[in-house]
């Protein structure tokens, strides 16, 4: 009986070898401060700034609901990730393998799959919005604007973009160790320049800007009926936001040196984390009210309005590293554990992310021409909702089914074992899935179901996990 499992733990290290390959003592290295990161990156991109200054604006609630609903949605998912993120640390595997002990040796491939087509498709995009972030350094030095498109894209956007694309491939072909350096780097760094637009702001305000940043809390017309809406509103928009993470966080805990460093990097990155990113999203818009008479939920154009060189320049900086950032967590990693678990003996880290950048390549490099024409929003949300059940089916298997304990050498068995169930497939997983995604994808689609589109992510993960529990004892093998 062939099994793919490795001869030893640990040989990951080398960017060539299966990227699938559980990760060794000697690589296991991240600590508190990187699993922080993690999270710092994934939030401080452009779109994680916008929507967390949005949600003060578009729910129509209180700034201290706003708060205490991105709070809760903080540490609900820091709950989810912990859970998720356990088997992971434990025995080093990333999310495709662990996905073997619930769906089957062959029946991982589809929710990795699954999950890898979000992360190119996504992967694709921040490589453009990164490159916007270049580009505007570019202009701001050389006083360059304008010039004849091809595409959507000057001369300009279209180097900024294939440099950018570059860059991606230069620091996933170091392997894992150039990644981490570059998400520790890359968090703290945002925060600084944050920091100095917001006193930039301040200085400019004469002294109005706490004032301006009060008026935003205050919400004399809110009822409490209002605020419970906008509250629960808030938590549903920010764990869809984290919903991709959720599921293949243990693709990254795999790296914690123990489980200590993962929980306390999760709490200090995710509730704390957003509480302060939250509060400096809060001032710089309310400055920006104040300044320019608007209240401007996307950074660019505050700096943009700021008309300084300098600022320009560190600005762009900034967020070119926080969206690369972002991209390396939410989208790279995903996509290339889902490409190598096609096939695992033939495809290498470095294989598995040189396919997906050339996806990015086509995706990113056409987005402004023809993509956004074709409501790829819906595209996205259906494929988020289809992820859904598979959480539960995960947490389900591993914690009531397994009680915690997995066999890492059948997880790499793919002709026997106790995780090939009939040919590959755990057929009550799949059926638990294939129902509770219907009723997922629903909530995005059927109108009757607009009510719930907000929780579709929650509803299907409990949904998924509750079925299989129903349908899956039969079927394990412990």
């Amino acid at each position: 009986m062939k099994s793919n499992a490795p001869m030893e733990q640990g040989n990951t290290l080398d960017p060539e070898s299966n990227a699938l390959n559980p990760a060794g003592p000697h690589e296991k290295t991240w600590g508190s401060f990187a699993i922080f990161n993690i999270w710092a990156n994934d939030v401080q991109s452009l779109f994680g700034y916008t929507l967390v200054a949005s949600l003060f604006i578009s729910y129509g609630v209180g700034g201290w609901t706003a708060f205490a609903g991105l709070i809760a949605a903080g540490l609900f998912v820091m709950w989810m990730v912990n859970l998720s993120g356990a088997p992971g640390e434990k025995y080093g595997i990333p999310y495709p393998v662990l996905a073997r002990a619930s769906l089957g040796t062959e029946g991982a491939k589809l929710p990795a799959m699954l999950r890898s087509t979000v992360a190119i498709f996504w992967y694709g995009v921040q490589v453009y919005f990164a490159s916007t972030a270049l580009a505007l350094l570019i202009r701001a030095v050389t006083g360059a604007s304008g010039g004849a498109t091809y595409l959507g894209l000057t001369g300009i956007d279209w180097m900024s973009f294939l440099i950018v694309w570059a860059l991606h491939i230069v620091i996933f072909w170091r392997g894992m160790r150039w990644v981490e350096t570059f998400l520790n780097i890359a968090g703290p760094f945002v925060y600084l320049v944050m920091i100095a637009l917001v006193v930039v702001l301040w200085q400019r305000s004469n002294g109005q800007l706490m004032s301006a940043a009060t008026s935003i809390f205050a919400n004399p017309d809110g009822t409490w009926a209002s605020e419970f809406k906008g509250f629960m509103g808030i938590v549903g928009t920010m764990v869809a936001y984290f919903a991709a993470v959720m599921i293949n966080f243990s693709d990254f805990s795999r790296y914690a040196k123990d489980k200590k460093a993962m929980k306390l990097g999760n709490f200090t990155g995710l509730p704390l984390n957003m509480i302060l990113f939250s509060a400096l999203a809060l001032l710089t818009t309310a400055g920006a009210a104040v300044v320019y008479g608007e209240r401007i939920i996307d950074p660019t154009k505050i700096i943009e309005r700021a008309d300084s060189v300098t600022m320009s320049v560190i600005a762009a900086i900034t967020f070119f590293a926080a969206t690369v950032g972002i991209n390396l967590v939410a989208n790279f990693i995903p996509a290339v554990n889902g490409i190598a678990n096609l096939s695992p003996e033939k495809i290498s880290f470095r294989k598995a992310g040189i396919i997906t950048s050339i996806f990015a390549l086509v995706i990113g490099g056409f987005w402004t021409s023809f993509i956004s024409t074709f409501g790829i929003g819906g595209f996205v949300n259906t494929l988020g909702a289809t992820l859904a059940p598979l959480f539960g089916i995960l947490i389900v298997d591993y914690y009531v089914h397994r009680k915690q304990q997995l066999v890492v050498a059948d997880l790499y068995n793919m002709q026997g074992g106790r995780y090939h169930y009939t040919d590959g497939w755990n057929r009550a997983a799949v059926k638990a899935f294939g129902i509770a995604a219907i009723f997922s994808v629903a909530t995005v689609w059927v109108p009757w179901f607009e009510f719930l589109s907000g929780y579709n992510w929650v509803i299907g993960a409990v949904l998924g996990g509750v079925i299989y529990n129903a349908l899956g004892k039969s079927h394990v093998k412990v």
